[in-house]
């Protein structure tokens, strides 16, 4: 799988660890930047990572800043860009299996370089699993945040 990475410079510290976990994994990370700890703006980074998204570029995708709520935030504005923060593997993995997340935000001042490796790990390793049998309520939840995502009402 084709993997679109961003960083900040507050996530910059993190990025040869996250490009490799994403190679160990086996699938071929998309380097977006940023190339140094200079100073930028992560709604940059996370509009690159989820064009490349929106293109087919690439399938998921990791954004790295300081906190990873930013990211998060920016990433999430672009329609068919499904991102959250996880901190945690469980998060990390069932934000894939239940709800179809497609970019993983992480916080590049909040957790090591062990648990970024983990997190990459289990959110790589995870799939989807609405389309499977027994997957209709999760396939049903998430046809209603396509909806919103469209303007349409859930209720």
């Amino acid at each position: 799988m084709k993997v679109a990475v961003g960083f900040d410079h507050a996530g910059f510290p993190l990025k040869s660890v996250v490009l490799s976990a994403v190679q160990a994994a086996g699938h071929e990370a998309i380097d977006l930047g940023t190339y140094n700890a200079d100073p930028v703006d992560f709604p940059d980074y996370a509009e690159k990572v989820g064009r490349a998204i929106q293109s087919g570029q690439a399938e998921r995708g990791v954004l790295v800043c300081g906190s990873g709520v930013g990211a998060c935030i920016a990433a999430n504005k672009m329609k068919g860009v499904y991102a959250s923060i996880c901190h945690d593997t469980y998060s990390a993995a069932q934000g894939v299996q239940h709800d179809d997340m497609n970019v993983l935000c992480i916080g590049g001042r909040v957790v090591g370089p062990e648990l970024a490796k983990a997190l990459v790990v289990a959110f790589l390793g995870a799939h989807y699993i609405g389309h499977e049998p027994g997957g209709e309520r999760l396939a049903r939840r998430v046809g209603k945040i396509h909806k919103m995502e469209n303007g349409e009402s859930v209720l």
